[in-house]
């Protein structure tokens, strides 16, 4: 983890974390952004979000991250959070088959108001708990395939994939986000050949602009 939060950032990435009410999902975000884990948590109410200033390769990149209310009364709020995420994990509950049959409902959701190539990695939280499993790892990891999604079985109570899920995650949005820019920057100078072989520089596009904390934010 970065020593400060307000270290100069290259990246501002935006990620939510989704799924039905009581599949850990404020316990995840807990462990990664402050390694802690509240036996007590609460369902959350609306909108919570932590961050956490992470390295991928020489880039410093700074991961909102957005837990979201699960229960029913909160999704026409929840859902305009969506907006902007380039990443998500999609989390069920191992113990709880009814949150896992509900995982397409959420999918449906992320992919009609999330970005396009928003990275989505499905989460089977709870592992700890196995002696209580309703949804068998490959039946999961089989929806995913199908779905084209990453996945992941974790356990925010033992620290088991957490740094993993979410690491992952900021991973290949950043290879993506990369991979735009520099398809931008092929935009911007473009060289014209001219009939007396001189060439010139033709400015198409603008260069990505820089949020006030100084982080580009895709």
């Amino acid at each position: 983890m970065a020593d400060s939060l307000d270290e100069e950032c290259d990246y501002l990435f935006k990620a939510v974390l989704t799924g039905d009410s009581g599949v850990g999902k404020s316990n995840l975000l807990s462990r990664f952004s402050k390694n802690e884990f509240r036996f007590d948590s609460r369902p959350t109410i609306g909108v919570e979000f932590a961050y956490r200033n992470i390295k991928v390769a020489d880039k410093l990149v700074k991961t909102q991250i957005w837990d979201t209310a699960g229960q029913e009364r909160f999704r026409a709020i929840t859902s305009s959070y969506y907006r902007g995420a380039l990443g998500a994990l999609l989390v069920y509950d191992i113990t709880r088959v009814a949150t896992f049959d509900n995982i397409k409902k959420w999918l449906r959701e992320l992919r009609e108001f999330g970005n396009p190539d928003m990275v989505i990695i499905l989460v089977g939280n709870k592992c700890d708990l196995h002696q209580s499993r309703e949804v068998q790892e490959e039946e999961a990891r089989h929806l995913a395939e199908l779905e084209n999604l990453l996945f992941m079985e974790t356990s925010a109570k033992d620290n088991l994939n957490v740094e993993e899920a979410f690491l992952e995650m900021v991973r290949r949005i950043h290879a993506i986000a990369s991979q735009k820019t520099l398809d931008l920057h092929k935009k911007i100078v473009k060289l014209v050949d001219f009939p007396n072989g001189k060439e010139i520089i033709s400015i198409h596009e603008v260069t990505p602009t820089k949020s006030n904390s100084n982080c580009c934010s895709f």
